[in-house]
């Protein structure tokens, strides 16, 4: 089983709101720019603003939206296991993304 890290440039339209969905691996984000509502199962709601850092959930379903008039872009650092997803969508969801992403991946030895 090897490592492998993954760093996503997330940009989320105003308005925009992602599907629901849950990580199984830890990850950390940075917001570039914008602002980010996080919501989790539970109704919990985190509010982030551009130059602020998030540990991100794992394993518990959650979903972020953009209650923003300008895009917001997102840094997002993945701590995973080659082949395997960094990200579960929640089956039947509601919630559609037009999101943009630029994946890079390097593995550890």
């Amino acid at each position: 089983m090897k490592g492998e890290v993954t760093i996503l440039k997330i940009t989320i339209a105003p308005g925009e709101q992602l599907p629901v969905h849950e990580h199984s691996y830890i990850n950390a984000e940075v917001l570039l720019q914008g602002q980010l509502t996080v919501i989790n199962e539970q109704g919990e709601t985190l509010h982030l603003k551009a130059g602020q850092a998030l540990i991100e959930l794992v394993d518990k379903w959650h979903y972020g939206k953009n209650e923003g008039t300008e895009p917001t872009e997102i840094i997002v650092f993945y701590a995973g296991i080659k082949d395997k997803p960094i990200t579960v969508i929640q089956d039947n969801t509601e919630h559609q993304t037009e999101s943009s992403t630029q994946p890079q991946t390097g593995q550890s030895q």
